[in-house]
């Protein structure tokens, strides 16, 4: 939970200094690509989360090597005049989707059993009431 919590504070720190931040036309590409290579280990740290195997060193980790790396790609795309940031842009964006199915999956997961939880609780507290209300009918009879 606290990891979840850092998490939060980074992205809002992120958003704040990021309205700030005047970011010139030649390193759009630069940037694009680090911001889908964050949000994948966002993405991928909160699906982990959620199958309880969350590592903050994992994911600063990932979320720094990603950026960097990604970005020494659209570097090394430039120099080679291949557009080789688009080819991140397609596997960051597919990674992000396959994470966010994750966390879809395992909410959608959690909200069923916890419904059929609640109605096995309803239908055990019902079994209760009526055997209390059959208790009190057979007390009655047996007071006639």
């Amino acid at each position: 939970m606290v990891g979840i919590l850092i998490l939060v504070i980074f992205v809002v720190c992120g958003i704040l200094l990021g309205q700030h931040i005047v970011i010139p036309y030649s390193s759009y590409q630069y940037v694009a690509v680090a911001i889908l290579a964050c949000l994948d280990s966002v993405f991928g740290a909160l699906a982990a989360s959620t199958g309880k195997n969350f590592k903050m060193k994992i994911f600063l980790s990932g979320f720094f090597f990603n950026a960097i790396f990604s970005m020494f790609l659209v570097y090394l795309g430039e120099i080679l005049n291949v557009e080789i940031y688009l080819a991140a842009i397609i596997v960051f964006g597919g990674r992000i989707l396959n994470n966010f199915s994750i966390i879809r999956r395992d909410v959608m997961d959690k909200a069923q059993s916890k419904r059929r939880y609640l109605k096995k609780k309803r239908v055990s507290s019902n079994i209760a009431i009526r055997t209390d209300l059959e208790a009190e009918e057979l007390a009655k009879e047996e007071n006639m």
